[in-house]
């Protein structure tokens, strides 16, 4: 990278600029002019290139990458969501740094570019499992998570090792299914991998406000996670010592 350049500064201005520059309709057209003046060089296009006219939306708008020519020029890589299509954005900026501190403007034409493809995913061997020590979890595990939703502290204890406290869920949502664990053959302590589905409330939680009342013909929804999870057998039951999100998938 070309010393002297702000790049993590030049980013944050480039997304920014992209999150004005990237929407606009007819309706808009004045106020996105008047925003788009505090970004871009003394005697640009207002509108930046834009007739007035058809309509465009961004979000999940995030700095992707620079490419750093000087220490006063750059181009910004911004990456965004227009309807289902993923989206980049590259966008010319120009940096003045002094005693008045650091200053960026856009010096020139952004370029719409379409975003990498995903990437191709292959396959992973899983491993070795152990029937006997799968069965023995299930209700191990189906206890935890009921309860790791519904935030019931000493019913949680459990099923968790001495000495273990894990923040839960505290209601927001509610569990529906273990939908499958994977236990490798091992010692007393193991690592797994448990999809659950948990159930996601239709409406806000109720409310003792009598004012409030739950938005009628509202469904509940259903989420499918997966989860990595240290076990740890004591006795003749196993008890939960971590839990966090699970890795990539395997079979």
């Amino acid at each position: 990278m070309g010393s002297g350049f702000p790049d993590d500064q030049a980013m944050a201005f480039a997304a920014q600029f992209a999150g004005v520059y990237l929407n606009f309709s007819p309706e808009d057209a004045v106020s996105r002019s008047s925003k788009l003046a505090a970004f871009v060089a003394e005697g640009m296009d207002q509108q930046l290139g834009w007739d007035g006219n058809g309509k465009l939306g961004a979000v999940a708008i995030q700095p992707y990458d620079i490419e750093i020519a000087d220490d006063a020029n750059a181009v910004v890589t911004v990456a965004f969501q227009s309807g289902p299509r993923r989206l980049h954005l590259s966008v010319p900026v120009y940096y003045s740094g002094g005693d008045d501190g650091r200053r960026f403007v856009v010096s020139g034409w952004p370029a719409i570019l379409p975003a990498p493809a995903p990437a191709q995913l292959p396959q992973v061997a899983g491993p070795e499992t152990d029937d006997a020590a799968t069965a023995e979890l299930k209700p191990q595990l189906e206890g935890f998570f009921r309860n790791y939703a519904s935030g019931n502290t000493a019913e949680l204890q459990r099923y968790v090792t001495a000495g273990t406290s894990l923040p839960s869920f505290a209601g927001a949502f509610s569990f529906a299914e273990l939908k499958s664990v994977v236990v490798p053959v091992g010692g007393a302590t193991r690592e797994i991998e448990a999809v659950v589905v948990w159930v996601v409330p239709g409406s806000a939680p109720a409310s003792t406000d009598p004012d409030v009342t739950a938005e009628p013909g509202v469904t509940d929804g259903r989420l499918q996670q997966a989860y990595r999870l240290t076990v740890e057998k004591q006795g003749d039951k196993w008890y939960v010592d971590d839990i966090r999100g699970a890795g990539r998938v395997v079979g």
